[in-house]
């Protein structure tokens, strides 16, 4: 398979790509039925070699065309095949109708659905619906999709999964739960959004042989964040770098109870590479933090006079991990706000500015979805259903870098194009990983003048090392389990 590109479409801006191929670079639309076929193909039996029933499930339109091409390429392998469509096939029209021409011409057969036609298949491919679909489904094709879940084969989708609106993510009634997708031309917005995470699986891709910079004729409506990127900002260090070079970091929060959160932040921005980091902390806290990081400076402090100091020393502010909405938290951030330092805000900082806000344009704001919703008053349900245009929100009403938390964390800035994360795991989902992602932004924007780049290069960062701690499994998986796995993750320069 090719490398995942950077950039993520719309469904309106892959057709736009797709009508370019045909009507400017005169590609016939039934040669690149072909190649999507042919690329499908090659998926299949790169992914599951061994397997020898294969059923494909095809349905009215462009989509059900692929599926019917691939059927007659692994048909003529010898690998036993069974078709099943879930329209009439008299009504297919245009490429779709060809592809299964040569199908039936080629020997194939192709049945209607019925109970138990999927009962043999080791790997079933779903080309029922593609990019085009914006509908809810009826009964009979949620029921015939739910029945595809259940039958226990891995599914391969092409183009898309299907019943997966391909913009939001959204559901229509019920979509293919896919072990792997192959997306033609482009990768789909939907992908990332909503619940998309859930229904792609491994994502996979193929541009159909498409002339270079073919898909630089419509412009993206997000990139994807790479490792290049993290290179780039976090480029090998001269032989005489020294500490005071690399920038300092003050983390404030740790209230009283809650000394791991400032602990596991300060730790992280260690691990990122900060030179120096600070923990300003509830007095209590102190000890127990320093015994257990003693490359960690620690200060307690009881009210905001004590502060003021530290922060002027400091390159870059970490707030939020633990403070608690007390008037000791409430205090401390706005001390905080008046510095024009760059910031980092997390957790009960967000909350306590969710009833104070403001805009500042040097931030970094990292709400998971709940605190989301508070900051634009509204659901975290809300929320999750728009989670790009959530994060344009809280962009546009509070200034700085957004950072959306969550499976396909976004990272937006102003009217710029807004970034994804399609790296990290479910068991990511466990305490203290904010705490830890908070530092790492942290520890990288003290070493860069590039507040938004490192918060895309943190989010990265974050993610690669959450993959590596959880090849032992993700169940189970902690916060702290992320630190062994940083610095190779910081360090990209040093492993190619």
């Amino acid at each position: 398979m090719k490398p995942l590109p950077l950039a993520v479409h719309t469904a309106a801006q892959v057709r736009a790509l797709d009508r370019h191929a045909i009507d400017d670079l005169h590609i016939p639309s039934y040669t690149l039925m072909t190649q999507a076929g042919e690329a499908a193909t090659v998926a299949l039996r790169s992914c599951w070699p061994s397997k020898q029933r294969i059923a494909v499930v095809c349905g009215p339109g462009n989509n059900g065309g692929d599926g019917y091409v691939l059927a007659r390429l692994v048909q003529a392998m010898r690998v036993d095949v069974t078709v099943v469509s879930l329209s009439d096939t008299a009504q297919l029209r245009g490429d779709a109708k060809r592809a299964h021409d040569d199908f039936i011409a080629s020997g194939g057969v192709v049945r209607p659905w019925s109970d138990g036609c999927l009962a043999n298949a080791e790997v079933i491919v779903d080309a029922i619906f593609g990019t085009g679909l914006s509908r809810p489904l009826d009964a009979v094709m949620i029921e015939r999709i739910n029945a595809i879940n259940d039958c226990g084969a891995p599914v391969l989708s092409l183009d898309i999964p299907s019943g997966l609106d391909s913009d939001s993510g959204a559901v229509w009634g019920a979509a293919i739960v896919a072990e792997r997708t192959l997306s033609f031309i482009g990768l789909k917005l939907g992908f990332y959004l909503g619940e998309g995470p859930n229904h792609t699986g491994i994502v996979l891709f193929d541009d159909l042989d498409l002339p270079a910079g073919a898909a630089d004729f419509v412009p993206p409506s997000a990139l994807r964040i790479d490792e290049d990127f993290v290179a780039h900002l976090l480029p090998r260090r001269r032989r005489t770098a020294h500490k005071g070079q690399q920038g300092s970091v003050l983390v404030i929060g740790g209230g009283l109870g809650m000394a791991g959160a400032a602990r596991m932040a300060g730790e992280a921005a260690l691990r990122a590479g900060a030179g120096l980091v600070t923990v300003a902390t509830w007095p209590e806290n102190v000890a127990s933090i320093t015994a257990s990081r003693p490359e960690l400076m620690c200060r307690g402090v009881e009210g905001a006079s004590e502060l003021a100091a530290m922060i002027e020393r400091a390159d870059v502010l970490a707030i939020g991990p633990g403070l608690g909405q007390s008037d000791w938290g409430r205090a401390l951030l706005d001390i905080t706000l008046e510095s024009d330092k760059p910031t980092v805000i997390d957790a009960d900082a967000l909350n306590l500015l969710a009833h104070a806000p403001c805009s500042n344009a040097n931030w970094i704001l990292t709400p998971h979805p709940g605190e989301a919703g508070r900051l634009l008053g509204i659901s975290t349900a809300d929320v999750q259903r728009n989670r790009l245009q959530s994060a344009r929100e809280i962009a546009k009403k509070f200034d700085g870098t957004v950072v959306l938390k969550g499976a396909g964390t976004l990272v937006v800035t102003g009217d710029s194009l807004p970034y994804i994360c399609d790296q990290g795991n479910p068991g990511m989902a466990s305490p203290g990983m904010g705490d830890v992602l908070t530092g790492v932004i942290a520890g990288i924007a003290a070493q860069t003048a590039d507040l938004p780049g490192a918060a895309r290069a943190g989010v990265l960062v974050h993610a690669m090392a959450g993959d590596m701690a959880a090849r032992r499994g993700e169940r189970g998986l902690l916060a702290t389990d992320l630190f062994g796995y940083l610095p190779t993750c910081v360090n990209p320069a040093q492993r190619f």
